[in-house]
């Protein structure tokens, strides 16, 4: 433990220990992403007054607080994680039933979001047990906040919380489907080892813009916006931005031009032709910009009947 985090412990002390912790509760602590340093004084305060740690890796978890200087048996650390979460949980509700204070952590994080956690807490609330929120690092907002997709007028507002798209291509394939339709922002998560397949996978989207974030509050951490079309190329120019855990903010569908003659020419188009052809057809006959008949191609086919006119 660094003497930083020596004066971050007796902060917390000074900041949270006055207030009220009740006993039988599950207090469902963020912890950081990459950056030690982004622990909250209350989280410091709960892991060293709590009876017991649940945690995804009990490994990670120990580690994580001798870095804090909090000491605790590995009696006092109990696993739950995505392969016993069911299971765990009945422990843990026994465990509050008799009175003690119960800290759950994932590996990084907040708890429940993509990480195991949600389980846990349903389990506790059916029982009519308190769970205790404390909030703090998040993958999903910290890239948010750096991704600029706030509405100007061209599109939604509001965002998605995809997370992981499924690892086979085809059932990828149809999800990214599902996404182009999409016109809030959007948020995924994936891991280096299929990174590249996502963004081959996401080159249909053409000039929609995705936001990236890898390695995120760390010290190579890289965020950078480019057309959906440029990522496969953007992943290329560097190797080492294969490396890391990633998260991608697909932003907001740009209004199109929807009138009833676009739909029903594009529509006719996409029931003879490719889609491609289709597209480029319609762009020639209406002076549409190419990339906004292509998204509005991509709706139309997953959703036929909304072209459907009188």
């Amino acid at each position: 433990m660094s003497a930083s985090f020596s004066s971050a412990l007796a902060a917390a002390l000074e900041a949270a220990g006055s207030q009220h912790y009740p006993q039988g509760a599950l207090y469902v602590v963020a912890t950081p992403i990459g950056n030690l340093a982004d622990i909250s004084l209350r989280a410091l305060h709960v892991l060293a007054l709590a009876d017991r740690i649940a945690c995804e890796d009990t490994r990670h978890t120990q580690a994580l607080l001798r870095a804090y200087g909090i000491d605790k048996a590995s009696a006092q650390l109990l696993a739950v994680h995505q392969h016993n979460e069911a299971q765990a949980a009945h422990t843990v509700v026994e465990l509050l039933h008799s009175g003690l204070r119960v800290a759950y952590v994932s590996d990084a994080g907040t708890p429940g979001v993509s990480d195991p956690g949600a389980r846990l807490v349903a389990q506790v609330r059916v029982q009519g047990l308190r769970v205790v929120p404390l909030p703090g690092a998040s993958s999903v907002t910290t890239l948010l906040s750096a991704a600029g997709v706030a509405p100007d007028g061209a599109g939604s507002s509001g965002f998605v919380f995809a997370g992981f798209l499924p690892t086979k291509a085809t059932e990828r394939a149809q999800a990214v489907q599902r996404l182009a339709v999409q016109p809030m922002a959007t948020v995924l998560l994936e891991a280096p080892h299929r990174i590249e397949a996502m963004a081959l996978a996401l080159n249909v989207l053409g000039a929609r813009k995705v936001t990236l974030g890898r390695e995120l509050t760390k010290q190579f951490e890289e965020i950078a916006t480019v057309p959906a079309e440029g990522l496969v190329a953007w992943l290329a120019q560097d190797a080492n931005r294969l490396r890391g855990e990633f998260v991608l903010v697909l932003h907001p569908l740009e209004q199109l031009a929807e009138t009833v003659q676009d739909d029903r020419v594009l529509k006719l188009l996409l029931d003879q032709l490719p889609l491609k052809t289709a597209v480029k057809l319609a762009a020639d006959i209406s002076g549409e910009p190419r990339n906004d008949l292509y998204q509005r191609a991509l709706a139309l086919k997953a959703t036929p009947d909304a072209a459907a006119v009188d």
